[in-house]
């Protein structure tokens, strides 16, 4: 395992993530909560070998409900791999997000129970652009300015549901111009990880998002702030895929961000993702102070 030069990260170097014996796999469990994201470079992997890998990191996620199922979103026969694309075959989409950009956010924040492990598997790659990148929210939580961490403290944002990161109006909803009682649920600003305990900057994205008992404006102006935060490039790793790799990462501390591509070009990922807990705050996790890479660069 080598520690990438960024705010998080690691690249571990495995012949065959099919044959992990138990110890491997527990191995590269502490590592995801070590590093936030791992890379695993020239894999050949089926959908059965990426849904047993998953499978170390928890339960499945189960298929999106029929109605807000997007045509070509998951993959036939393996409803719990999704397929990323923008590749279009015989007049129909084999997959979703298309080729735009995907601003900074965390995957299925505007459900009661959000992601916790995530998965990507590069099977196409564009010659340019495509790039992924992921943001360490401990990081961003330890080095708010004193004030605007001890005003957030017990806050909660509201997550609309209606509209995914590329701001596309989500299959079987409607739209609704107040934030304020469109569908979606509430979630801490503060988040405290339940597995290593430490907190962390849980903003969700940025698209139609309120922070409750506050005036619209106030909201726009807290949420301006903490975003400019969070996007500054040094929590950042921008990854450039080769075809084979493969990247988990903690869906719950990380923001990732998918850069536009030329619409010419084929992009084909494979992603699998685990369920996840119900976001809550511990004040008391202030104390356990910062996780270890929430230092900028190696530590």
């Amino acid at each position: 395992m080598r520690p990438l030069p960024h705010c998080l990260g690691a690249e571990i170097i495995c012949d065959d993530l099919k044959r992990i014996d138990d110890a491997e796999a527990k191995f590269i469990y502490q590592a995801w909560h070590d590093h936030l994201a791992l890379l695993f470079p020239g894999q050949r992997l089926s959908d059965d070998d990426l849904v047993a890998f998953t499978l170390h990191f928890g339960t499945l996620k189960d298929p999106l409900p029929t109605h807000q199922r997007e045509a070509g979103a998951e993959l036939t026969g393996h409803p719990n791999v999704s397929v990323i694309s923008n590749v279009v075959e015989n007049g129909v989409a084999i997959g979703v997000l298309g080729d735009g950009e995907a601003r900074w956010h965390t995957d299925y924040n505007f459900n009661e129970r959000p992601y916790a492990a995530t998965t990507l598997y590069a099977l196409e790659i564009p010659p340019t652009g495509g790039r992924t990148g992921w943001s360490n929210m401990y990081a961003a939580y330890e080095t708010l300015d004193a004030g605007l961490r001890a005003r957030i403290q017990n806050l909660t944002i509201k997550h609309d549901e209606t509209y995914n990161a590329a701001g596309m109006l989500r299959r079987g909803y409607e739209p609704e111009d107040d934030i304020r009682i469109s569908p979606g649920p509430t979630h801490p600003i503060v988040r405290t990880h339940p597995e290593t305990g430490h907190n962390f900057l849980y903003l969700g994205r940025r698209l139609r998002a309120y922070v409750n008992g506050l005036e619209l404006s106030e909201s726009e102006e807290l949420l301006d702030a903490l975003w400019a935060h969070a996007e500054k490039p040094e929590f950042q790793w921008m990854h450039d895929w080769r075809v084979g790799d493969l990247i988990l990462w903690d869906n719950r501390c990380t923001m990732h961000y998918r850069e536009a591509f030329p619409s010419s070009s084929r992009r084909i990922m494979h992603k699998t993702q685990t369920v996840g807990d119900r976001p809550v705050f511990q004040p008391s996790a202030n104390a356990l102070g910062a996780h270890p890479r929430a230092s900028l660069g190696i530590t």
